[in-house]
């Protein structure tokens, strides 16, 4: 015979176990309710007996005959109390305990089967005993004369079976109601079971315990982040990556999105009010790829990518490409400007071809001085110069205007560059269109505060998108195939702001749009007797 085994499937236990279960309580509290129904019953027997043979002790007749030891008259009226009563027996005895009267006429004149003693003593007794006539429940009391004597007891008896038939009658209801219930509890127990059955997709419980080890494997593994979010909104899981990229606390589970992450871009991507995918977004100074996906039960998950380092290579790139231009662009025009100085030179125009070659000379020289007049910190300055060659290659002017400075004193030179090449590649893709027009780049100092601007004479932002240029992923240019765009503003804002910054825009003396940055302490403090030396 086969060993028999705890089912593996968790639907399966959950019924088998509930079942159990149901029919424990159901027996258990079928018993616990038939117990003191049992007793309620024994003891309304032998009140129903006590009752009777204090109503026949009441008889004179009983007494008299009692007194007399008249066995006859004794017998005739406990046969009619018993018949009436439908009592087991109705025994009359003497005073020393004698039977007068018995439903069995031999026992008559023996002593009875139990202790008479407490009734002689004018005592009331009820009691579960044993007898000639089997187990009864009793009651006696004393038999007395009409001037207080006692002459003998009164004893009658309820037959046990009698109170079985009243208990097993009861018990048949009591048993009907445990089996509706047992009824309806094995079919709540079946319905929860099919139900988990259908949502555990009828898996075993040691495939749980696999899953569960697999997936914190998984989450806390894999290098993109995860966030589980409930149909409430509230985090129900972020792994390692997650709280790296987004900067949450360990115990963010519980809380919504709004709660721990500033208004924004990427605030509505994790909460669903901004929908697409491969959407861009940033968190301090990481640049996020996230997408979201709503799960079955109304809550999503969303997984996030972390696109800082290939950013700042596409933007290296970029950079690369600008000075490539500008160096395809200044190639182009030396040999358009070596071609005519060998032309002078052919035709013998020696005097003209030296004053071309000086003037030429003289060009570009004075387009880098005037910027390193104007900008002494030399990063920016050849950022500004590489920008003008290409804006030059394109057709549009570049200036630094004529009040600008910007000492050698800066505390972070990068960051600056982030946000001068940005609105100025801004600025020339503006001015470029519908056709080539001016940039304009302003510096100012205000004791350890720089104030940048950066104006174009292009079409201008108008005042209702004036903000939402600074949001991630939003452009009014078609993005290219290699990058997303809406993130270069976006980051120059967090940057700008992140130092305790401020950045607007607004229309410029050029026509066109005009950026304001404020970046205070981004210099640092020099000695005034140094600068006036």
């Amino acid at each position: 015979m086969g060993r028999l085994h705890w089912p593996r499937r968790v639907f399966a236990q959950l019924l088998l176990g509930q079942t159990v279960v149901t029919v424990g309580v159901t027996a258990v509290t079928a018993g616990l309710f038939l117990a003191p129904v049992s007793r309620e019953l024994d003891r309304d027997a032998m009140q129903r007996a006590l009752a009777i043979a204090q109503v026949t002790a009441t008889d004179p007749d009983v007494a008299r005959a009692a007194a007399d030891r008249d066995p006859d008259a004794a017998q005739t009226i406990a046969e009619r109390v018993r018949l009436a009563s439908r009592a087991e027996f109705v025994v009359i005895t003497d005073d020393t305990g004698i039977r007068l009267s018995h439903t069995d006429p031999a026992r008559i004149g023996l002593r009875v089967s139990t202790d008479p003693e407490p009734a002689l003593r004018g005592e009331s007794v009820t009691a579960i005993q044993d007898g000639t006539l089997g187990r009864t429940a009793r009651g006696k009391v004393p038999l007395r004369t009409a001037d207080g004597r006692i002459v003998g007891e009164v004893s009658v008896g309820l037959s046990d079976d009698s109170i079985r038939r009243r208990l097993v009658s009861m018990a048949g209801g009591i048993l009907l109601c445990a089996g509706a219930g047992l009824a309806a509890g094995t079919a709540a127990t079946l319905l929860l079971a099919r139900r988990l059955k259908r949502r555990t997709h009828n898996i075993a419980v040691a495939d749980i315990a696999a899953l569960l080890i697999e997936r914190e494997a998984m989450l806390h593994g894999i290098r993109e982040g995860m966030v589980a979010l409930d149909p409430a909104g509230r985090i129900r899981l972020a792994n390692d990556e997650a709280l790296r990229l987004l900067a949450l606390p360990d115990d963010c589970a519980g809380r919504t999105v709004d709660q721990l992450l500033p208004p924004g871009r990427l605030a509505d991507v994790l909460t669903g009010r901004v929908e697409g995918a491969d959407l861009p977004a940033v968190r301090d100074d990481r640049v996020l790829v996230v997408n979201r996906m709503a799960t079955a039960d109304g809550g999503a998950v969303t997984t996030l990518r972390d696109r800082t380092e290939l950013e700042s290579l596409v933007r290296e790139l970029d950079h690369t490409r600008g000075l490539t231009e500008a160096l395809r662009a200044q190639d182009h025009e030396h040999a358009n400007r070596m071609h005519t100085l060998l032309g002078l030179l052919e035709l013998g125009r020696h005097d003209q071809a030296a004053d071309f070659l000086a003037e030429q000379s003289g060009t570009q020289a004075a387009r880098a001085a005037r910027i390193g007049h104007h900008v002494q910190d030399p990063h920016t300055a050849a950022l500004l110069t590489g920008k003008a060659a290409v804006a030059e290659e394109r057709g549009i002017r570049l200036t630094v205007t004529p009040d600008s400075h910007l000492p050698d004193a800066l505390h972070d030179p990068r960051a600056l560059l982030t946000v001068v090449g940005n609105l100025v590649d801004n600025a020339m893709d503006a001015a470029s269109a519908p056709a080539a027009g001016t940039v304009e780049v302003r510096f100012r100092t205000a004791g350890t505060t720089l104030l940048v601007e950066v104006a174009d004479s292009g079409p201008g932002i108008p005042a209702d998108l004036r903000e939402r240029v600074f949001e991630e992923g939003w452009s009014s240019k078609t993005a290219p195939a290699h990058r997303p765009r809406g993130l270069g503003l976006a980051l120059v804002r967090r940057l700008v702001e992140r130092g305790g910054g401020r950045l607007a825009v607004g229309t410029g003396p050029l026509g066109g749009a005009r950026f304001t940055v404020e970046l205070p302490e981004a210099l640092r403090a020099t000695d005034p007797l140094l600068e006036h030396a």
